[in-house]
């Protein structure tokens, strides 16, 4: 089993548990009320809406990418592409997420500026880096059937699979052993954290360790 897989079934679990554990101390807490029925059906109602919008929105990352480039005589990373889609499918808003960068010494926070297909072009050619500064991030879309990533910018199939992109800053580009925090931060659902690790640039694209 692959870590993406450990960490949905983990994740799974916790949500499950939680729900029951939330459930139980609800009606625990409103058995001794007899007069308050109809509220205490409506407050679990709405506490298990809440959990299970927290379950449904996490964000899975499936493949983590980078590009060396020559900076000030050195290769480092300036480009990031991560892999990603919905959990299960459920209206993921890309307008209302952010990504914070922290390499230790510096943190970082990017907000959202457009989604593309990727049609002919390959990943670190298409045309959307060119609107990407150091504090923006954007998705090329690679399965959505809808086209919901393009045109209305939500992510809202478990089948939707985009690549999330964005240039590093200058001070913060990656030379080999660099790490850095990635975290995703959807507007409601589940952060997701991911640890970069640049390993040596034997080539120009290369995959996270």
């Amino acid at each position: 089993m692959g870590r993406g897989s450990v960490i949905t079934v983990m994740i799974l679990f916790i949500s499950i548990l939680l729900i029951g554990i939330t459930v139980s101390s609800v009606l625990t807490e409103t058995t001794t009320d007899t007069n308050s029925g109809d509220a205490t059906d409506y407050n679990l109602d709405q506490i298990t809406d809440e959990i299970v919008n927290e379950i449904t929105s996490y964000i899975q990352i499936k493949d983590e990418k980078g590009k060396f480039s020559e900076i000030n005589g050195e290769k480092r990373i300036s480009k990031i592409a991560l892999l990603v889609s919905p959990l299960v499918s459920q209206n993921i808003d890309l307008t209302q997420m952010t990504i914070q960068l922290d390499n230790g010494e510096s943190v970082r926070i990017l907000n959202y500026i457009d989604s593309r297909n990727l049609e002919s072009n390959s990943i670190f050619d298409h045309f959307l880096w060119d609107n990407l500064t150091g504090n923006e991030f954007g998705l090329i879309s690679i399965t959505d059937l809808d086209d919901s990533i393009a045109n209305l910018d939500a992510m809202n199939e478990n089948s939707d699979n985009a690549y999330l992109i964005f240039k590093l800053p200058l001070d913060m580009a990656m030379k080999k052993y660099d790490k850095m925090v990635v975290t995703l931060l959807p507007s409601s659902g589940i952060t997701i954290h991911t640890l970069l690790k640049a390993p040596m640039p034997m080539s120009s694209i290369v995959t996270f360790e």
